[in-house]
């Protein structure tokens, strides 16, 4: 059996919920269910630039916030945390990945030697080259589906939402 599309599952969900809790809106928790799978929908198509090499989402992340942002002697963990989508304890982590695939390397800061850079070797900087063409067309064929204003909305919505869950405040939770 198919799955059900995801316009026939979501009503498929209003109904259930209307059975199970006439007195529940469950409007709210709609768009966020769409978010989620649109998350998994686009991460499995994205990865598919980069996964033949060995790189997972967040090492790709790293990779290109090195090929954009880094001067010649790199970038420390700290500022790659501020640029990338990366919590701060899991960069080591990503970078230590990239430094064994010789992608990356570590050196001691010239102005603080308790300090480190990171920045792509040679071998990153031509896999990005060689990849980041794809990446892009991939991500371009992915929103061909949108009109112009279509992905400008849905910049702006994204970036509102981000907003208010980035918030230093937390939202308030609804009490039990």
């Amino acid at each position: 059996m198919a799955p059900p599309q995801t316009s026939d599952l979501l009503e498929r969900i209003r109904q259930d919920w209307a059975q199970t809790q006439p007195d529940l809106d469950p409007g709210p928790m709609l768009p966020l269910l769409l978010l989620g799978r649109l998350h998994t929908a686009l991460v499995r198509q994205i990865e598919t630039t980069y996964q033949p090499a060995g790189i997972n989402p967040a090492g790709w992340d790293l990779l290109l916030t090195l090929y954009r942002s880094a001067p010649p002697e790199g970038l420390t963990p700290t500022q790659l945390t501020d640029l990338t989508a990366i919590s701060g304890p899991s960069i080591t982590n990503r970078v230590d990945r990239l430094v064994q695939k010789g992608l990356a390397e570590r050196l001691a800061s010239e102005s603080d030697r308790r300090s480190v850079q990171v920045r792509l070797t040679p071998a990153g900087r031509a896999l990005v080259e060689e990849l980041l063409p794809h990446h892009v067309a991939n991500e371009a064929r992915i929103l061909s589906a949108l009109t112009p204003a279509e992905t400008q909305t849905l910049e702006r919505l994204a970036l509102k939402l981000l907003a208010e869950l980035e918030a230093p405040e937390p939202l308030e939770t609804p009490a039990h």
